[in-house]
């Protein structure tokens, strides 16, 4: 073991098991980020002071169903952006394996498309205001990447780069080599920090401005998502792409543009 190197903290990636019923940190990560996000989500609603007019555009037990449609519409994107985007002939040779979500791979561009489109199919049918929907989503949405990135590191997965900093990790399966805890760095940075910042602008007056709090989500998570690009390692099957970029870091691009975008035009509207 190379001087420094931390070990492993092995941790049982199923919690418990129960005959054949088996919980697993994955799964548990899904459904702590959707029990937080439904219960800040209608808080927030619940509270009229923080939207225009003094008036939640919607009811808190809107939060009910949207949450729902956002959460599976999330996972059928995230699930099917990384078949298509990341592993695509490896499905085409074992198309059963698409179904296996509790094996991992999710890739989280396509859970933001997916949430998305899921809360356009609510409000259409159910005649509300989109945008509003969607910043409540980007709110609450860095806890579940958080936890995400927790079960990541359980697992391990989606591990860091080879370097010699004096808390490199060596992770099972990945070599002798010490390694980046990137998943960490990528739970406290698109998870922790970043749910704080928009939190604090939400309870600031920016849910006051629709768009406004998706649009700082955009950006944010764009920024966060490339920075902890640097330290982890690419997926191999994958690699390096574009001028040395990650698929992580290329996908951003266009989630930062329309950041940019949804923020610039909620600057234009009246608090």
């Amino acid at each position: 073991m190379p001087l420094l190197a931390l070990p492993f903290p092995v941790i049982d990636p199923v919690l418990i098991e129960i005959g054949p019923l088996a919980i697993r940190w994955y799964a548990l990560a899904y459904i702590g980020g959707f029990l937080f996000g439904w219960w800040l989500a209608k808080k927030l609603v619940a509270t009229d002071r923080l939207w225009p007019g003094g008036k939640a555009p919607f009811a808190p037990t809107v939060i009910d169903d949207a949450i729902v449609w956002a959460a599976l519409c999330g996972i059928l994107g995230g699930r099917l952006a990384f078949v298509f985007v990341y592993n695509l002939d490896y499905y085409l040779a074992h198309p059963a394996a698409i179904l296996a979500v509790w094996e991992g791979g999710m890739a989280f561009h396509g859970g933001i498309v997916g949430a998305v489109v899921g809360l356009l199919i609510f409000a259409r049918r159910n005649s509300l205001p989109l945008l509003p929907l969607i910043d409540l989503a980007a709110v609450v949405a860095p806890i579940g990447i958080a936890l995400g990135r927790l079960a990541n590191f359980i697992k391990p997965e989606l591990w860091g780069r080879v370097t010699d900093v004096p808390w490199a990790i060596i992770f099972p399966g990945a070599g002798p080599d010490p390694r980046h805890p990137s998943q960490i760095y990528q739970a406290l940075t698109e998870g922790l920090l970043l749910f704080v910042v928009l939190l604090v602008i939400a309870r600031s007056g920016g849910l006051k401005r629709p768009g406004l709090v998706a649009g700082c989500f955009g950006i944010g998570y764009g920024l966060a998502r490339s920075f902890g690009e640097l330290f982890r390692q690419p997926d191999p099957q994958l690699g390096f792409l574009f001028a040395g970029a990650t698929m992580g870091q290329l996908l951003s691009v266009p989630l930062v543009a329309v950041g940019l975008w949804l923020v610039l035009r909620a600057r234009r509207l009246p608090a």
